[in-house]
């Protein structure tokens, strides 16, 4: 249980005017009611509260506890208490004794004695003398949102009924006003989750070749703009009985977990979300989702599905602290909406590069189709034709030029039935780029101790052509096959980029390295390949420094 979160308020006579009523008269308590409605913050309404009460009954010490959702104090507001006293105390009260009185029975308490009370845990090493007490509850239409606690009356003596009446009318203002706070801040919240959903739909379409993020980059930067967390995280199942693999970041501890299989995510087949629902995990939900040492720094996560393709599934996970606001039913609605708006665009962007593809393949065929039945058969007829020459020439010289032509003519028909073949095998796998890549480091690395360390950066699902495509997973596969054997790793980082001209994979381990003055069939394949597209191979290796590979093709 993590303790309440302070505030301190400055003396509540910096708070008012110092013409202001005299302490317990009406026009103070309307001078406190106007001093709430100024403000259109809820934090700066706690505390105008807290000082306006203080105030009211001439109180020495005054507090606000706000009750959590699991029904202790989260955030305690302060005054009369300075930076030294509230060093001494220590942690402040999360809702036991006399507070947790209050909240358990939610009605006005004034008491001449607070330490007498059946209820008092009485006071920690370090805490000010306090006697008399006034607990009121804030309500907010039928819940308590928190009370007010005053103590210690200057002057000396109790808190009278006039006190309480008073603090009770402050309180139902109070109310009023935290409810109107509350309406406001879950309408900005909604705005900024509709207005970051619509521009990471407008940047998902936009399919200009500028673009420098891939798409679940795009939505990971607007889901944390539009939440304001700590932490967001794309998370991507390839299997249904596989670990989650920590595709995007952003944020507290990001640089630990992008990457890296992160949960086994038993967590998301627990709780088995209708698509495009959302859910909150804490507790040991959380730690199947999140690594145990990075599951220990937060309090809970919600999350919902983006997109679907098979046994392929993304989920969206946005993350808070302990210090962060909790998660509201406005928030999972919004995070709900804003996965439907980012379901719909991806749904869309695969369905604009599947039109394109098929328009390519199309093209293929039909260009296939042309050669086959228009072109070799024109050169086989011009070939007989020649041929049927043969019985009206005489001479060697006029019969070695016929079967000279007739020859290159079958080699030209061979050449073109190769190229027909190609164009009709050269078609595109169905699966993106990066899922690919993520299942041919599974299968590799599959009942090996060698951790891999993913990462995936640029428009590489729509940018790189298949023929590029292919032989990035065989050089890939190349080195990973070669750093099982030899290196003796224990981890294997792989970082795939699409940039605006070229594409940059790079292998690196951490493995034993190798001097590179041997003959390595391997390595020479691999940078037989990237030539043949145009492209570079350099390898870095030293012994007992690991071996870095870095292979740069184009795009085009």
């Amino acid at each position: 249980m993590s303790p309440a979160r302070t505030t301190q308020v400055a003396d509540p006579d910096d708070e008012f005017p110092a013409d202001s009523a005299p302490p317990g008269g009406i026009d103070h308590l309307l001078a406190g009611f106007a001093a709430i409605a100024e403000n259109q913050g809820l934090q700066t309404v706690l505390e105008r509260v807290v000082s306006a009460a203080c105030r009211l009954v001439d109180a020495r010490f005054a507090a606000l506890g706000v009750i959590g959702p699991d029904g202790i104090l989260s955030h305690f507001i302060t005054v009369g208490l300075d930076e030294d006293q509230i060093s001494r105390i220590g942690e402040l009260p999360v809702g036991h004794g006399v507070l947790g009185l209050l909240i358990t029975e939610p009605k006005p308490l004034r008491l001449h004695d607070l330490r007498k009370h059946p209820s008092s845990f009485g006071f920690p090493a370090g805490h000010p003398q306090m006697t008399s007490f006034l607990g009121v509850p804030i309500r907010v239409r039928d819940t308590v949102f928190g009370n007010l606690y005053l103590t210690e009356k200057n002057g000396g003596g109790d808190f009278s009924q006039s006190d309480e009446d008073l603090t009770v009318a402050l309180a139902a203002a109070a109310g009023v006003a935290i409810e109107n706070m509350r309406l406001f801040e879950a309408e900005t919240r909604r705005s900024r989750w509709l207005e970051c959903g619509q521009d990471a739909v407008r940047a998902l379409l936009n399919t200009s070749p500028e673009r420098s993020l891939s798409d679940v980059e795009l939505v990971a930067e607007y889901a944390k703009e539009a939440s304001g967390s700590s932490l967001v995280l794309i998370l991507t199942r390839m299997e249904p009985e596989e670990s989650l693999y920590c595709e995007v970041a952003l944020g507290l501890h990001s640089d630990s977990l992008r990457g890296r299989l992160v949960g086994d995510g038993s967590a998301l087949r627990k709780v088995m979300l209708p698509y495009r629902d959302t859910a909150v995990l804490n507790g040991d939900l959380l730690h199947n989702v999140l690594p145990a040492t990075e599951a220990n720094l937060f309090d809970a996560a919600m999350y919902t599905r983006i997109s679907d393709r098979g046994n392929h599934a993304r989920f969206l996970v946005i993350v808070r602290t302990r210090e962060d606001p909790p998660f509201s039913p406005v928030d999972q609605r919004m995070v709900a909406a804003f996965a439907s708006q980012i379901s719909t665009a991806l749904e869309l962007t695969q369905m604009q590069i599947q039109r394109e593809q098929d328009a390519v393949f199309g093209d293929r065929d039909r260009i296939a189709r042309d050669l086959h039945d228009l072109v070799i058969q024109r050169m086989f007829a011009a070939g007989l034709s020649i041929q049927s020459l043969r019985k009206h020439v005489v001479g060697e010289e006029p019969l070695a030029r016929i079967a000279s032509v007739t020859t290159e003519l079958d080699a030209t028909i061979g050449e073109l039935r190769d190229t027909i073949y190609s164009l009709q095998s050269d078609t595109h796998s169905g699966d993106a780029l990066s899922s690919r890549i993520l299942a041919l480091v599974r299968r590799v690395l599959d009942g090996s101790e060698v951790e891999p360390v993913i990462h995936f950066s640029g428009p590489l699902d729509t940018a790189v052509r298949e023929a590029t495509a292919t032989q990035l997973e065989a050089i890939l596969s190349e080195s990973l096959s070669n750093a099982l054997q030899h290196s003796e790793a224990t981890t294997v980082t792989v970082a795939l980029i699409a940039g605006k001209q070229s594409v940059n994979l790079r292998i690196s381990d951490n493995g034993q390295g190798f001097e590179q003055n041997g003959r390595r069939s391997g390595l020479r394949n691999m940078q037989h390949r990237a030539e043949a597209l145009g492209g570079t191979v350099t390898i870095t290796s030293a012994l007992g420094q690991g071996t870095t590979i870095d292979v740069t093709l184009p795009l085009g």
